[in-house]
This record gives C-alpha cells, sequence and structure tokens, in this order.
C-alpha cells in the first residue's frame, strides 16, 4: 500500500516524472512551504491562532476508551509547542525567519 512508502520511495518516481532533481528533503521543503503558504493565505482571509481548536467535545470529555482513556485534549498547552516547531510566532503567524527561509 501507499501507506508503506516513504519519501525516499515517492522521490525518485517524481524525480522521474518532473524534473528538478527529486529528493526526499526537497518534498520535505516543498510540503513545509504548501504548509506554511496555506496559513499566510488563512491569515490573510482573517483567520487567527483562536481558529486553531478541536471540537468541543474533545476539548471537554474524557476519552472512553484506548490508550487516551481519561484524559482531555490539553489544546492550550500543546498549540504553543506546535507553533514553535512551525517556526510560527506565538499567535500562530510564520515568522519572518521562516518566511524568509522558505523564500515565500
Amino acid at each position: 500500500t501507499t501507506f508503506a512508502w516513504t519519501l525516499d520511495d515517492i522521490a525518485p518516481q517524481i524525480d522521474g516524472a518532473c524534473e528538478g532533481d527529486w529528493t526526499a528533503e526537497k518534498l520535505l521543503e516543498v510540503g513545509e512551504r504548501v504548509w506554511n503558504l496555506e496559513r499566510q493565505f488563512n491569515i490573510a482571509a482573517g483567520f487567527t491562532g483562536k481558529d486553531d481548536s478541536l471540537p468541543k467535545r474533545l476539548l471537554k470529555d474524557a476519552a472512553k476508551t484506548g490508550p487516551a482513556k481519561g484524559k482531555v485534549s490539553e489544546l492550550g498547552k500543546m498549540l504553543p509547542e506546535y507553533y514553535d516547531l512551525r517556526g510560527w510566532t506565538k499567535d500562530g503567524v510564520p515568522s519572518n525567519e521562516t518566511i524568509k527561509r522558505l523564500a515565500l
């Protein structure tokens, strides 16, 4: 199945179909550029970090089964770390450094 494939498996196929010397690293960079460009588009459309949420049920009700049984999503604690890993500001906006690094 395609789920067993890694970027190292996919890159040669894209390289065969497209110009550009495609590697796994280049695919990751393209994906990061797309993700950040989408974020910039959403910000321009009026969305903010306050719109980064989950359904109320996941924020208030504890999971009833599985590995997370008894736990409630701690989105408020997770978002700052996520923003930092993405290279975004504390408000969820791609930082100037991220925009420059990705040539956006």
